[in-house]
Formats: structure tokens, sequence, C-alpha cells
């Protein structure tokens, strides 16, 4: 349970290791850090807040150093996904997150 994410490069077509991922949830009108870690081998980071209460969250992921150690230009040097946790306890949210130096996209995963 709680939540977790994971990042493909759609550029090479295989999992974006070594990218620093912070979570956040926001607390009245700033975002405080709740989690913190860094995609693994496979792309993936669980992110340890189980389970999630609800409200107002934000992944941040610091994607500028990935694409310098691949020695790309990238145009996005943090990308943030905000989403809303509804539902209580024993809840899962996985978000992916789909790079290339020039876009991303995401949704909700399983």
């Amino acid at each position: 349970m709680g939540i977790s994410t994971h990042i493909l490069d759609t550029t090479l077509g295989k999992p974006a290791a070594g990218v620093a991922v912070r979570l956040e949830r926001r607390d009245d009108a700033r975002f405080v850090t709740v989690a913190e870690g860094q995609t693994d081998a496979d792309g993936r980071s669980k992110l340890v807040v189980d389970p999630p209460a609800p409200g107002h969250y934000q992944i941040r992921f610091e994607v500028a150093a990935y694409f310098e150690r691949l020695g790309v230009e990238g145009f996005y040097p943090e990308v943030e996904i905000q989403f809303l946790v509804r539902e209580g306890a024993g809840s899962h949210y996985h978000v992916p997150l789909l790079l290339n130096p020039f876009g991303y996209s995401t949704y909700r995963g399983s």
C-alpha cells in the first residue's frame, strides 16, 4: 500500500534509474516533504506513506541530473505531478511518469 511511482524514459524505451523523487503534501498554502527517495534500476520508487492520509499531494522528480548523466539536453529540469488522495487506509496510489527530454505524461496506475 502507500504511494509509488515508476519512470519510463520513452526515448530509450527503458526505466529511468537514479532520479531523485520527493513526495510532498499540501499543508495550508505550501507543500511539506513527506518522503524522499530515488528510482531504482527498474525506475521504481516506493514513497513510504502507509496509509496515505487524504489530501493534496505532489511528486517532484529531479530530472535534470538524469538527462545530464545521459549527455542529453532536457527541457524540463523538474517535473511536478499533483494529485488528490481521497480514500483512507488500505489505498494504494501508483503515479507513473513517461518521460523524454522534451515532454512527459502521467496517469493513475495500478
